[in-house]
């Protein structure tokens, strides 16, 4: 960034300042000074007048450190004017927290200064007038707030960034259970949000903040070594520094070459991570290479790898395909002239204010035009908006505060992977994504859609973690749907948030099938063939559900017995037919065909399959459990006879059901093989399986398999019992 002379805006000179605020005056010289290197007289006279409507309205205010509250925010504009943001963007910061603090509203702040300013300001200000079960609930819901005015105009987050940083630098002022808990929330959503939208130079500054106040002593600890090793190895890099300049200059580029330092948290986060000492951590020091075009990264790629050797698979192409957040760059790791690695950067000025700044780069002051933003700069400015509406997508989604703050959480940290489609496109995920999350990343429907994969031309199972450089081809099927145990493996946050919303929405589907089902069968066993619109609605507002559908779904899902509802249609009290349980004599039982979907399972602990003597049991919220009527748990069921269900098997059922069995075997090797080839030619697929060693001579194996009904399992259990090394077999129930 270029340096010139600060200069006092003419106007400045002669302003007078409303009498309760001139002692401010001079506060506001100093930023206005540095404002006049890069805006005119006219936009820094507007800045002033937002200062001025700032100070007052803040007025008497004073923060934790006892000075006047204005400091806080004439000091978040500063932060933004370093950094040569437009006028809108440091008025708003000037106002950031007039509407949250004062009793100024929106509607003066837009009649002031315009809507856009007011809109920025309404986006960084808090919700306090809504009031919230939790503390996590309400930081969901502030986050919601500003990501909805992100997407509309993403300077909102660039003053909230600058707003965080200048609190977290004055944060000593905080008591210490507070000052760890902003802490803590700096360093697992801001600085993330920092990283992921490319200003790393905020988010280097915001880890380091943190971690000084999270944890001292070893924030002071790092600081010392890093500061020792920096003495001995300064002129080490120096005169790297020096050879590389040197070899450029005889190839003819114009390189600027400049050591960096890597900050102290992700040097923190390398020794825990991979477990090292930090006498192990060799890339503390690297060196930067900022040339004037594309071309000339890879040119002066060549020169460094020419006077230094690479090390082999440390090599990366930001530049041929950018990070998430429009970061590019050549990265290389080298083996320096007295052996140990040194990470270069090669980059272009471009890129490289791009890498420091990201998305602020898009909105950084440009004579004629302080709103356009071009280059790679506009680049991570449409990566950033692209980022916030599939955030807000995913935002829509979500059913609690908790899983947005989830999904949140996993977007913000992309370490990437890279693989192909079949078409040659190239789709960044976050590292240990699966073939799935790539179904969901191509479209939702494909996701929804998909059975299976091909990964470098070879079928995979969908729940197959994709690796850089992967060709990869979803299949999919018009009966592909989403199944819970999908939420095991997927790990971006769109993937997780499409699944559970549609899950949720097929489970209600399914809980009005099930409760249409239990009412009618009531119905019919007290005799009544239809109900009239008229007793529905009558019912529905006694107890007031808005829809017909609503009360079906209470019904499937455990939360109403379908005999009280039948019997408040048919007439009756609620109060003489609530105290009535179980079944009603002869009453038709519920047949279960196996295909109900999630609101009738089978209980794991005795694994009922057809064949078996069943009964169901109603639970809230999740609808009838099935258990066999020997069941060890049944026992404590019939304490509550008002929840039970008559149910059978449906006639010629199909289908696969789990059951448990418990082989005894002799200790041989190659007894699970064994068994296992028996299991498969019986046309069983096997779940699970779990070993224990009794005494070195017995193997117990429990086999959870799949079986077609109790013939079929007759029939596997007879096959295994001839084996030699069985000694004894069992089903497990309970």
């Amino acid at each position: 960034m270029q340096i010139r002379t600060l200069r006092t805006p003419p106007f400045l000179r002669s302003v007078s300042a409303p009498p309760e605020i001139k002692d401010k005056r001079f506060l506001a010289s100093d930023l206005c000074e540095l404002l006049g290197t890069y805006l005119g007289d006219k936009e820094v006279a507007e800045i002033y007048r937002a200062y001025l409507f700032g100070a007052e309205a803040h007025q008497g205010q004073r923060r934790r450190s006892g000075e006047p509250y204005i400091y806080h925010p004439v000091a978040v504009a500063r932060i933004l004017a370093e950094m040569h943001l437009d006028t809108k963007s440091i008025q708003a910061a000037l106002l950031h927290d007039v509407i949250e603090d004062t009793p100024t509203a929106k509607e003066q702040i837009a009649s002031d200064f315009g809507k856009d300013v007011a809109n920025l300001v309404d986006g960084v200000s808090k919700i306090d007038q809504i009031a919230f079960n939790t503390r996590e609930e309400a930081q969901a819901e502030n986050l919601r707030k500003m990501l909805m005015a992100m997407a509309r105009d993403i300077r909102v987050i660039i003053i909230k960034l600058a707003d965080r940083l200048h609190n977290m630098r004055t944060l000593n002022h905080m008591p210490g259970k507070k000052r760890k808990a902003i802490a803590q929330q700096t360093l697992d959503i801001y600085a993330p949000i920092a990283n992921r939208l490319g200003m790393h130079q905020w988010a280097r500054e915001l880890q380091d903040l943190a971690f000084a106040n999270l944890y001292p002593n070893r924030y002071t600890t790092l600081a010392k070594a890093i500061k020792r090793r920096q003495g001995n190895r300064k002129a080490i890099v120096k005169k790297i520094e020096t050879a590389i300049h040197k070899q450029m200059g005889q190839h003819g580029l114009a390189a600027k070459v400049f050591g960096r330092e890597k900050n102290i948290y992700s040097i923190y986060e390398k020794m825990r991570g991979k477990r090292r000492s930090f006498e192990d951590v060799y890339d503390v020091f690297g060196l930067r290479v900022v040339v004037p075009t594309p071309d000339d990264c890879y040119r002066a790629l060549g020169v460094v790898h020419g006077l230094y050797n690479p090390i082999p698979g440390r090599f990366k192409d930001y530049i041929a395909i950018p990070k998430a957040n429009g970061y590019q760059s050549l990265h290389t790791v080298v083996f320096g002239p007295y052996g140990q690695s040194i990470e270069v950067q090669i980059r272009t000025e471009e890129m490289h204010r791009v890498a420091e700044v990201g998305v602020a780069s898009h909105w950084l002051y440009k004579s004629g035009d302080p709103e356009k933003g071009n280059g790679a700069g506009g680049r991570a400015h449409e990566l950033a908006h692209e980022w916030l509406v599939e955030l807000l997508e995913t935002q829509q989604q979500a059913g609690s505060s908790r899983e947005f703050l989830e999904h949140l959480k996993i977007d913000l940290f992309p370490d990437e992977v890279y693989v192909f489609t079949p078409k040659g496109h190239i789709k960044k995920l976050p590292r240990a994504a699966t073939a799935l999350d790539l179904a969901y990343a191509v479209h939702t429907d494909i996701g929804n859609r998909c059975v299976g994969a091909r990964v470098n031309g070879e079928l995979v199972p969908l729940r197959t973690v994709l690796r850089n450089g992967d060709h990869v081809e979803i299949l999919t099927s018009n009966n592909g749907a989403p199944h819970p145990s999908w939420l095991n493996y997927v790990v971006t946050s769109k993937a997780r948030a499409t699944i559970r919303n549609y899950l949720k929405g097929q489970r209600r589907k399914e809980s009005i099938r099930l409760g249409r089902r239990l009412l009618k069968k009531e119905l019919k066993q007290i005799g009544v063939r239809k109900v009239a619109d008229a007793e529905k609605t009558s019912l529905l507002k006694s107890v007031n559900l808005a829809e017909w559908d609503d009360l079906l779904a209470d019904i499937g899902m455990g939360n109403r017995y379908a005999l009280v509802v039948a019997r408040q249609l048919a007439g009756e009290r609620p109060a003489e037919s609530a105290g009535a349980g179980g079944p009603a004599e002869g009453s038709p039982p519920l047949v279960i065909r196996g295909t109900e979907g999630m609101m009738v399972t089978f209980a794991r602990c005795c694994r009922p399959i057809p064949g078996d003597p069943i009964l169901g049991f109603l639970t809230s919220g999740r609808g009838i459990v099935v258990h066999t009527e020997d069941c060890p748990n049944v026992g404590e069921f019939r304490k509550q006879p008002e929840k039970w269900i008559d149910v059978q098997w449906e006639r010629g059922i199909r289908g696969n059901f789990a059951v448990t069995i418990r082989v005894e075997t002799l200790n041989k090797r190659g007894v699970l093989a064994q068994l296992a080839s028996v299991i498969a030619e019986a046309e069983s697929n096997i779940e699970n399986v779990t070993l224990t060693d009794r005494d070195g001579i017995y193997t117990s194996i429990l086999f959870t398999i799949e079986v077609r009904n109790r013939r079929h399992l007759a029939e596997i259990m007879r096959r295994l019992r001839v084996q030699e090394p069985v000694v004894r077999i069992n089903r497990l129930k309970g």
